[in-house]
This record gives C-alpha cells, structure tokens and sequence, in this order.
C-alpha cells in the first residue's frame, strides 16, 4: 500500500474514533439527564418543600478515571430553570409535566 493511501485511512479512522467519542459521551449525557429528571419525579420533588437531596452531585474522588456525568447535566438543568436548588442542597423540579 502507498503512503498515501496510508495516510488517508489513518486520518479516516482518526475522525470516525471523534466522533463515535463524541456521540458516546452524548449518549451519556441524554441517560444523566434523564436519571435526574425521573429520580427527581419518582421522588415527587416538586417544590422547595418537598425537594429532596440528590447522593450524585458532588463528584467523588474515588471514581478516578471515570467520568461523571451527573453533576455536569445537574449545573446545566438548574441553568435552563427545569430543577432548583435550595438554600439548603436539595433539589426539585420546576415544572411537573416535563418530559422524559
């Protein structure tokens, strides 16, 4: 086989890992997402008093080499006002109809 021909499967195979990398780890995030809507919902958290506190929000240390998801899609859900954070580290869904 020429270097050409060489160089062009390496590169091919180089962009195919990316992106299967990419659409694993969107993967991992849509099933984070969903885990923390339907446990919140399971939970019947719906308003400050009846949130709840989540055990997978902080990232443990001892999970090295493994990456967390949870914390990740838990910031981003409480940026686009789906769930709330109290004062006191509970968590709750905003809206009761959301779809999962």
């Amino acid at each position: 086989m020429s270097e050409k021909i060489e160089l062009i499967l390496g590169i091919g195979a180089l962009i195919i890992v990316i992106l299967l990398t990419r659409r694993y780890h969107a993967w991992r995030l849509k099933r984070a997402y969903l885990f923390i809507i339907n446990d919140l919902k399971k939970k019947a958290a719906y308003s400050a008093h009846s949130a709840v506190n989540l055990p997978y929000t902080e990232k443990n240390i001892l999970r090295m080499g493994l990456r967390q998801h949870h914390p990740q899609v838990l910031d981003q859900l409480i940026i686009e006002n789906i769930v709330a954070k109290t004062e006191d580290n509970r968590y709750y869904l905003t809206q009761q109809n959301i779809s999962s």
